[in-house]
């Protein structure tokens, strides 16, 4: 699960970097504040790549995707951006986890068949 959620969390990383590349031309906002949110929402990708499989990662990475939604009252293009990206964080969650179930079944089945039995 970590490889797929984190290689979501790397794309939107570059998503909103681009996102306050746009939002900088509105002129009602300030650079600064442009670039304050979308560092704190930059850096918080990156820390999540990291937090994805300990309590709470996925609910934070959750929390992530609503607020990238929610970026569309300033830039409207995130409206669609953020519709995608946490269709692509629900599928990296799912497919990530039947993954790691898949690999601990393929482990336990490879260690009980390599334990000699006792006879």
């Amino acid at each position: 699960m970590r490889t797929l959620c984190s290689s979501t969390l790397i794309g939107e990383f570059f998503i909103i970097g681009f996102a306050g590349l746009v939002a900088m031309k509105d002129p009602d906002l300030s650079t600064t504040t442009v670039w304050l949110v979308s560092g704190i929402a930059m850096v918080l990708c990156v820390l999540l790549c990291g937090m994805v499989t300990r309590p709470g990662g996925v609910a934070l990475g959750w929390a992530l995707q609503l607020t990238l939604i929610a970026s569309g009252v300033f830039v409207p293009t995130m409206y669609f951006m953020g519709a995608v990206f946490a269709a692509l964080w629900w599928a990296s969650v799912h497919f990530g986890r039947k993954v790691d179930e898949a690999k601990a079944r393929f482990a336990a089945q490879s260690d009980s068949s390599s334990t000699p039995d006792a006879a």
